[in-house]
């Protein structure tokens, strides 16, 4: 397995797309959790392939497995900023700076980045026809990528979070009075701390905005950016972005009681997003029970296992 040489399957050979899904992938511990997003991806109808954006880090039992079953991948840098910056915390997010590469993917029309710990329930191709300013604009407009809100609830009260990580500062609590309306729209861009969740983003690939993201990366300014991707993209493109409504990210934690239940319904969401530990495959491992949302991944799961053993794909992912 160690000896495995990885294919080349680069988007360029799929078939003249010019639009794709894209996910990062740095190791074996969310490969599952990929696998299954592709699965949910094509469950759904979705009429665009995706692409696995694999950094150096990736090793060659992972590579096989992309391979074995078709999924397309592309290596890309891994992205640091100058000044190191502590997450010892969140150690997750030392990885969350490559989630900013698909903004260099300029022989590309449009890609939506998605997290490897999502699933996706109902077909969202729509978020390849949204109107983002068009890549010559250079990141000066002011709809230059679309993305949902980061929940700034801080439900599991972690003590290193930011003082304003409270409800009363989050995007979503604006929409507690019109749950109807929180649906199909996103609160206003500037609404609580405007910051969006790094975890779907949709981008019109613009060399310009690469080298505006890299230029910041190369600054002290990191420093103050508790949460990676997210933090860099809300600042330096702060209010000029598209807030999409919470379905098309749908943050598990804003299904909890007490946090944004009383949006959230469960036949309106498009997407989930599997956020904190443990993720539904740890509970799918250890057969415990964690959170009730998980049982849905758990489900497309084995789905996907089914179906890949009636390939003969038995690999363990």
């Amino acid at each position: 397995m160690g000896h495995y040489v990885p294919e080349s399957v680069e988007p360029p050979e799929l078939g003249g797309f010019q639009r794709f899904w894209t996910t990062l992938i740095t190791n074996t511990a969310y490969l599952s959790g990929l696998l299954t997003l592709d699965y949910s991806l094509k469950r759904a109808g979705s009429k665009y392939p995706l692409v696995a954006l694999y950094t150096d880090s990736f090793p060659a039992d992972g590579h096989k497995a992309l391979d074995s079953r078709g999924i397309a991948k592309r290596h890309v840098p891994y992205l640091l900023p100058a000044v190191p910056k502590d997450f010892t915390n969140d150690m997750r997010f030392y990885d969350c700076w490559s989630k900013l590469t698909p903004f260099s993917l300029i022989e590309y029309d449009r890609v939506v980045q998605l997290d490897s710990d999502m699933a996706i329930l109902q077909n969202m191709d729509e978020l390849m026809d949204i109107t983002l300013d068009a890549a010559s604009m250079n990141g000066t407009g002011d709809r230059v990528f679309a993305a949902s809100h980061a929940c700034v609830c801080n439900p599991l009260h972690k003590p290193h979070y930011p003082r304003d990580w409270v409800p009363a500062n989050c995007a979503y609590s604006t929409q507690h009075d019109s749950p109807d309306i929180a649906q199909t729209a996103g609160p206003p861009a500037t609404a609580g701390l405007g910051i969006p969740n790094g975890g779907l983003q949709v981008v019109n690939p613009s060399q310009a905005i690469y080298d505006k993201i890299v230029a910041q990366l190369a600054s002290s300014t990191t420093l103050q950016y508790d949460f990676a991707d997210q933090s860099l993209l809300g600042d330096i493109f702060n209010g000029r972005w598209v807030a999409l409504p919470y379905v098309y990210n749908a943050l598990k934690t804003l299904r909890w009681k007490g946090i944004h239940d009383v949006i959230w319904r469960d036949k309106s969401v498009k997407n989930i997003h599997y956020i904190l530990s443990p993720k539904p495959w740890d509970e799918w491992a250890d057969g415990q029970g964690h959170d009730p949302s998980h049982a849905w991944w758990i489900s497309l799961n084995a789905e996907r296992l089914a179906e890949e053993q009636q390939r003969g794909l038995t690999d363990g992912f």
